[in-house]
């Protein structure tokens, strides 16, 4: 289950939004093996018509800028999604977004995240809520910034019955595939790569001149 932080995507994407959310949002529920997958089954909008309202508000294009923000979507089921639909509980459109939501309801981010200044302060603070070892994923510094910015968090979960276990086990490095992966393989996450140890900032949302 991966959630981004708006102010740091829209820093990796100059086509993203000027005023994004000022909360976590969803960035998608990725299966970690492409397997099963059914790339010939299209995304069909009338499917999740009463998850609308849910999905505009936690599960945003922040990426685009265009005004379909149903491309979005579109392309988290075909890449993710009609792989993840080998599982009884994600077998259609309907409960991979809707699965998807709740597990964004009830991991809750927002309300857990202690604003740390350090990866391992990150971590710690995760893994004491949900009682697993996180994934996160960083911007690099710029040649004008000394620290990494927090771009995306993952809560790795069961096949199953999506119950959270651990991204990594405590003090395991990820290989050079699972880095590879992290950095190059969702277009969207382009520019992010596995935080390393250290200070990092969390960018406050910025405001906005009415």
């Amino acid at each position: 289950m991966v959630q981004h932080w708006p102010e740091t995507v829209c820093e990796v994407s100059v086509s993203a939004l000027t005023d994004p959310p000022i909360t976590d949002t969803i960035h998608g529920l990725w299966p970690d093996k492409s397997e099963g997958c059914n790339r010939s089954w299209p995304f069909n909008l009338e499917e999740i018509k009463d998850l609308l309202p849910e999905m505009k508000a936690y599960w945003p294009d922040v990426i685009h800028s265009f005004p379909n923000r149903s491309r979005f979507w579109k392309h988290e089921w075909e890449k993710h999604g009609t792989c993840a639909a080998q599982v009884d509980a994600l077998n259609s459109q309907k409960k991979y977004f809707g699965r998807s939501l709740e597990l964004y309801r009830e991991l809750d981010l927002n309300r857990s995240f202690l604003l740390k200044f350090n990866v391992a302060d990150f971590k710690d603070a995760l893994a004491r809520v949900y009682g697993v070892i996180p994934k996160i994923q960083c911007l690099p510094p710029s040649q004008d910034e000394e620290v990494q910015t927090v771009g995306q968090i993952e809560l790795c979960l069961t096949k199953q019955d999506q119950q959270l276990q651990n991204c990594t086990e405590p003090g395991e490095q990820l290989s050079p595939k699972q880095k590879a992966w992290l950095a190059d393989g969702d277009t969207e996450s382009r520019g992010l790569r596995v935080c390393e140890d250290g200070p990092v900032f969390y960018p406050p949302p910025k405001k906005i001149k009415h």
